[in-house]
């Protein structure tokens, strides 16, 4: 028997069933009527608070957003350097994941479903890191560096996906191997082996990137 719940407090039990079950199927992998079974009500009462499942995802979504950790007191609190500055939003990122996994789960899903809200709503997610590795890069890296653009524009995916993988293999895969591995200890190797790829081994660069989010 359903429990009769305030209007925001329902809303909200949908939304939570909501996001674990697109995390864990997809936006084609589940339908109305599973989520409605999930917390225990019709869906006709479910299309009371989400008029589709459309709707409903981007909802999802837009809780998710509320959540989008800012960069900007991390930026003033990390020091002038490049390292410090990367490290510290990283910290931020993995705190994040940390704290909600499915925020990995429904971006990775995303990259199969290919949604267009989903796209757009995780590449702002990682704007703040290519936007300031690529006005950091160009600062930092001398004009005559062999294929200087081509690093400087590949270089933000290129630590996008060492961070993404670094996430998918602590936090879902059945086994854990970073498990000895702190938080803290992951965002500084990380950047670590970053600059390393990049030909920064030290970095004094000032702090002047402009952060996006």
């Amino acid at each position: 028997m359903s429990v009769r719940l305030p209007g925001p407090e329902r809303r909200e039990s949908i939304l939570n069933a909501a996001q674990r079950l697109f995390a864990e199927k997809g936006y084609h992998g589940v339908s109305i009527d599973e989520i409605a079974r999930e917390v225990n009500v019709s869906p006709a009462i479910l299309y009371r608070h989400f008029k589709s499942k459309k709707v409903l995802y981007e909802a999802v979504l837009q809780a998710m957003s509320a959540q989008r950790e800012s960069y900007v007191q991390t930026v003033i609190n990390s020091g002038t350097s490049f390292e410090d500055v990367l490290t510290g939003m990283t910290q931020v990122y993995i705190s994040s994941i940390n704290d909600n996994p499915d925020l990995l789960r429904i971006e990775l899903q995303s990259l199969l479903d290919r949604n267009p809200a989903t796209s757009d709503f995780f590449k702002n997610r990682w704007k703040s890191f290519t936007d300031y590795i690529e006005f950091s890069l160009n600062e930092r890296l001398p004009y005559e560096t062999p294929n200087r653009e081509i690093t400087i524009l590949t270089a933000g995916l290129m630590f996008q996906g060492m961070l993404r993988e670094a996430l998918v293999q602590k936090y879902l895969q059945p086994e854990d191997r970073l498990e000895d591995v702190s938080l803290y200890e992951l965002s500084h190797e990380l950047v670590r082996l970053f600059l390393r790829a990049v030909g920064i081994e030290k970095s004094r660069l000032s702090r002047k990137a402009v952060i996006s989010g």
